[in-house]
């Protein structure tokens, strides 16, 4: 089984997480057989380990991190790649794979433009 893990930073306001849910709702609609978990750094349960070692013993072979980062800071650039570390050393045969940060990915970029860019064309929207 092939799970994906959204990782995000975490917060203790309650309604923080809801657009990262949001997106993994809109990724269970899309792809029904896609197993997709949220998981969080800090202040926001559950962690990267709690949500790979739930994923695994549900059967996942493969799990794909989806860093959820705008800015590609020390959590990112340092944190991370710790977690995955040890997550790879704790589940030798899983095949965990990192993809950029999504502030990273050309495609989010176009699209806040347009979103800002049609804001600014059209200021009801």
């Amino acid at each position: 089984m092939h799970a994906i893990i959204l990782f995000a930073h975490g917060s203790r306001d309650p309604l923080w997480h809801k657009p990262i849910q949001a997106v993994a709702e809109r990724i269970a609609q899309r792809a029904p057989d896609t197993t997709v978990r949220c998981a969080y750094l800090e202040l926001t349960e559950p962690d990267l380990p709690t949500v790979a070692d739930q994923l695994v013993t549900l059967g996942a072979t493969s799990l794909c991190i989806v860093p959820m980062f705008l800015g590609v800071g020390r959590h990112a650039r340092e944190d991370l790649p710790e977690l995955i570390r040890h997550l790879k050393t704790a589940h030798p045969s899983v095949d965990i794979t990192c993809q950029p940060a999504v502030g990273e990915q050309a495609r989010l970029l176009d699209l806040l433009a347009e979103i800002a860019l049609g804001h600014a064309n059209n200021p009801n929207t």
